[in-house]
Formats: structure tokens, sequence, C-alpha cells
């Protein structure tokens, strides 16, 4: 549970040991991102410590642009069971996030045709609902037979995540499961 609210497990927490610097329980210097549905796709609820500070107070810009790109990638992959690669980011900050604050990024699919790359947005806000940060991508879906070779995984572990992503489950309106 995150705030009252059922985390959404996503498909590499079948990996025994994964390292994602976003979401990954098991990285101690990552974000450690945890995903809740959200009515227009999927949210995350974040407060960053000073280990990710840039000017004294402020997240890192960067950081800001990661954890847009966390959410939007999970939404695809939710969504579609496929993962994809990011191919195109852009991030507006409009103010800064400050550290020790609480924000929420939320994310969702903008254009699904199977003609070109999917598209996904999302928005930081704060605790008063003002819009912080905004960002737009688009990600290439790939199977995980065609990157193999890139990817530090044994043929257990690729099997386990293949089965995850293909696994039906229930789903809500925007593909995120229920």
């Amino acid at each position: 549970m995150h705030g009252g609210v059922d985390t959404v497990r996503v498909p590499w927490s079948v990996i025994p040991d994964y390292h994602c610097f976003g979401c990954s329980p098991h990285n101690a210097t990552g974000l450690r991102l945890r995903f809740t549905p959200h009515p227009d796709g999927l949210q995350a609820r974040f407060r960053l410590g000073r280990e990710f500070e840039s000017y004294p107070g402020v997240v890192h810009g960067g950081l800001i642009g990661v954890i847009c790109d966390e959410v939007m990638g999970n939404l695809i992959v939710l969504a579609r069971h496929h993962p994809a690669f990011t191919v195109s980011q852009r991030t507006r900050f409009l103010t800064p996030l400050l550290i020790g604050r609480e924000y929420r990024c939320v994310a969702t699919l903008t254009d699904t045709r199977a003609d070109r790359p999917i598209q996904a947005a999302a928005e930081i806000r704060d605790a008063d609902d003002l819009v912080c940060a905004s960002s737009t991508a688009a990600y290439q879906p790939f199977a995980l037979d065609d990157v193999r070779h890139q990817l530090t995984l044994g043929d257990d572990e690729v099997a386990a995540l293949a089965h995850a992503l293909s696994a039906g489950t229930a789903r809500t309106p925007n593909g995120v499961p229920s």
C-alpha cells in the first residue's frame, strides 16, 4: 500500500535483484518510485532528499526528466505488455522542485497509433496541484528476443520477464492493472 492505494507491480519485479535507478527497491542509490493507478494513466508520489540536490534546496533538473520518463515508460509497459526504449524526450521546467517536499508525477498515453512510436506525456504536480514540470516523450516498443544480446539477464530471468509482460490481468480503461 502507498498512501492508502495498492501499488502497481511492475513486470521487472519478477527479477529478484533488478536494479532500475527509477523503480527498484533493491537500488540503495535510486529513486525507488512506486506506482499507483491514476484515472488518466499511472502516477508516482515522491519526496527527494539532499542526495538528489542541485542548487541548495533544489532538486537536480535531470532527475525531473528521469522521474517523468520512468512513470511514462512503466505506463507503456503496463498498458501495452511490451517494454519500450525512450527515443526522444522534451521536459519543461515551470518551477523548481524543492528538496523534502511531496510531489506526484502523472503519466498518460497521448497517441498510440501503431504506425509510429508510442507518445506519452507526464506532469509533476506539487501538494497544491500546481504543475511544476511537464514532459513529452516518444517510445519505441521492442521484443525481448530482439535485444536479448544487450541485456544482462539470464535465460530464466528473460523467460520470467516475458511471462510477466504477457500475463493478462484485470485492467482499468487507461490500461493499468487494477
